[in-house]
This record gives structure tokens, sequence and C-alpha cells, in this order.
């Protein structure tokens, strides 16, 4: 599988994004927000972590109108798998291509630190692999991770078992990391062919990372 990894000016996680996937046993290759294709061949687009632009205006909004995410709207319109990691979570919200919308963190701080996640869905085409109920742990890194969405949006995600991923502690109970609503920690759309998540799986891909539960994550994209 071949996987393109966009950058952005302000991006930095798309060289650690590219090895964990060669690790996971993907080809992969590094997009420039300026090109107006993709790689030909391309399997799965994967938007990587980082401040695109800074994080001007709000995070992702001048990079959802880079020439490249023309080709991405078209390759997720047509079918292709699509992932977004953080900031890459944020830029796919801003491009209309998930739905609901980013805030601050509750607390308004940078949250850094290793955190528990539940397998809240396997139906899609990201987590087919792993086990509902399945809990790992993986790093987050985000000012504003604070998933929002109204109360007919969240019943959607529900109806359409688009929630993928929550928020919890060792035992799987739930809990308030940055206010997210219903603890969402990453969702996917309806046709199940775009995901994003706050936390980053290439940084738990080796055990000297202090997790590979994020590798375990990164073959379940790849072989769904």
């Amino acid at each position: 599988m071949t996987a393109a990894i966009l950058r952005f000016p302000g991006t930095n996680c798309e060289r650690d994004t590219a090895w964990a996937f060669e690790e996971a046993g993907a080809k992969t290759a590094i997009v420039w927000h300026t090109d107006t294709q993709l790689p030909s061949k391309t399997d799965l687009v994967v938007i990587p972590g980082g401040f695109s632009y800074g994080d001007y205006l709000r995070c992702g909004a001048i990079a959802r109108l880079s020439a490249i995410m023309s080709a991405v709207k078209a390759f997720a319109e047509n079918g292709g798998k699509v992932l977004g990691i953080c900031n890459g979570f944020q830029i796919l919200l801003e491009a209309g291509l998930l739905p609901g919308a980013m805030r601050r963190n509750e607390n308004l701080h940078f949250i850094s630190r290793l955190q528990r996640l539940l397998v809240v869905s396997a139906n899609n085409r990201f987590t087919s692999k792993l086990k509902e109920t399945a809990l790992l742990t993986m790093p987050i890194a985000h000012a504003e991770g604070n998933y929002y969405i109204d109360a007919d949006g969240l019943k959607s995600l529900r109806d359409n078992d688009q929630i993928v991923l929550t928020y919890c502690d060792e035992e799987g109970r739930g809990v308030n990391v940055n206010g997210a609503e219903a603890g969402i920690a990453g969702i996917c759309n309806k046709k199940k062919n775009v995901f994003a998540l706050m936390p980053h799986p290439e940084r738990a891909a080796s055990g000297r990372l202090g997790s590979t539960d994020g590798l375990l994550l990164i073959k379940s994209v790849l072989e769904s």
C-alpha cells in the first residue's frame, strides 16, 4: 500500500508519520501543499499533525484552502481512504470532510501526555482489525482538541456508528480530557472511508516510545 502524507507550512510530524507507516509495511510519499495531484497509485492519504500555517485564524482553516486539498476531496469522494491525525483532524473538519468543529481545550492549556483510548467501533475501513472495546495507549498533544458537535449531529454520529475512539481511563470508563463532546477522540464519515483522531499513533509505534499501540492502529488502517 502507498500512503501519500501531506505537508503544509508548519507541519511537523510528516517524517515521523512516514517512518511509522513504513515500519508497518507501507510505501510512503510526502506531498507538498502546492501540488495539485496526489501521487499515482495512492491508496491512502494521511494528513499528519503539526501547526499548519501556524494555526492562524483557526487550526486547519488556511490549510483547507491549499491546492492539494481539492485532490484530497476528490480522492475521498471517489471512495479513497483518508486519515487525519491531530492537526489533520482539524483540517478535515475545516474542509467539511468530517462533521463538527474543534474548540480550545476546556482548561485552555496545551495537553501533552500518554492517554488511554477505547475502541468504540471497528465498523469502518480503518479499525476493523481491532477489537471493539479494546484499550489503546497513545500520546495526545494539542491545545484545540475539544471536539464539538450539536445534539442532532451527535445523534447522527451514534446512529451511523461514526464514533471510533473515545478517551477513557485504565478500566475503559469515559474521562473528560479536554471537554470533547461525549469524550470523542476519533470519528469517521458516514461512508467510513475518512477517519481522524486527535491522538498520535506515529508516536506510539515502537517500544522505545513507550507504546506500540499506535503501530497496531496503523496496521489496521493499512489492512482494513
